[in-house]
């Protein structure tokens, strides 16, 4: 369920669009490397053309091309399907040390239940940082196999090795995200933050059992006023304990997790503060409105 508005949309991608275009200059990165572009194996000679022009590949730019398949999603994914159909692509360009991650959903319409912030979160699990990211579709789809196709990017641009538990689980955190969403009618901004709020406090805490995990969760829960059903609070406490025993470095990943955090808050909060005149001006025109058609069947 994707519940942000085209105008947010469109004003939250502003600056990674930005980011992008500067990305295809054509001049070749001779520290970090040219951008990778990973396509998905399924696409047509069609779709991919289509995946092209909104990546803004031309026969000039600068970049490496790759095709992710399902063999791929075996690779990273556990007890993933071989056989799984591929049509998410991406686009990765390094980014300096301390840079961060840039989410640009190059297709918005056709990414259909998987939200920039919450890709961001999932990568931050992964092990990914500091790269820009553009995720596109030929049609609509839900995103979730354009997360395979970035790791294998990501590793082929950096020469890093991805921890498969680290992915794995970043898979399952993009799932219960979207469950979490539909099934409570969260926004989809809302549970990244949550998701980042709860990892933020376990990178801190260091909870020792499940125990302390699942006060974490339920502290968290509160604080952003979210009723989950049981089922979905145990998926979500159950995914929290497996980032909690991951092998990250918690230290580093507590700043990322604060500067993913911060970036949300602006990237909507912004937006809502700096508009409500705008609101209020809708408002108070459908409420002229309806004032105007109640005197005519008044008068």
């Amino acid at each position: 369920m994707k519940k942000v508005m085209t105008t947010i949309t469109a004003v939250a991608l502003t600056f990674s669009m930005m980011t992008a275009a500067s990305a295809n200059t054509g001049v070749i990165d001779e520290k970090l490397g040219v951008p990778i572009v990973v396509y998905g194996a399924n696409l047509t000679a069609e779709q991919k053309e289509t995946v092209k022009n909104a990546l803004e590949i031309t026969s000039s730019s600068a970049v490496e091309e790759i095709t992710v398949s399902g063999q791929d999603l075996v690779k990273y994914i556990k007890d993933g399907n071989p056989n799984a159909r591929m049509f998410s692509s991406a686009k990765i360009t390094q980014r300096n040390e301390g840079e961060g991650l840039v989410i640009d959903i190059v297709t918005p319409s056709n990414i259909t239940q998987i939200t920039s912030e919450v890709y961001a979160s999932a990568m931050l699990t992964a092990g990914i940082k500091n790269a820009l990211v553009e995720v596109a579709a030929p049609n609509p789809v839900t995103g979730h196999s354009a997360l395979v196709g970035i790791y294998k990017a990501y590793e082929v641009s950096t020469g890093e090795k991805l921890d498969i538990e680290r992915t794995d689980v970043a898979n399952d955190e993009l799932s219960i995200a979207t469950q979490i969403t539909e099934n409570a009618g969260i926004d989809d901004a809302v549970v990244a933050e949550l998701l980042t709020s709860i990892k933020q406090q376990i990178a801190e805490l260091n909870p020792a059992t499940r125990e302390d995990v699942e006060q974490i969760v339920s502290e968290q829960l509160s604080k952003f006023q979210i009723e989950l059903s049981e089922a979905d609070r145990q998926l979500l406490t159950d995914l929290m304990d497996r980032i909690s025993n991951l092998n990250i470095d918690f230290d580093q990943w507590s700043q990322q997790l604060s500067d993913l955090s911060k970036d949300i808050e602006e990237k909507f909060g912004t937006f809502i503060s700096e508009n409500e005149g705008f609101w209020e001006s809708v408002k108070t025109f459908f409420k002229n409105l309806m004032d105007t058609v109640s005197g005519w069947f008044n008068s």
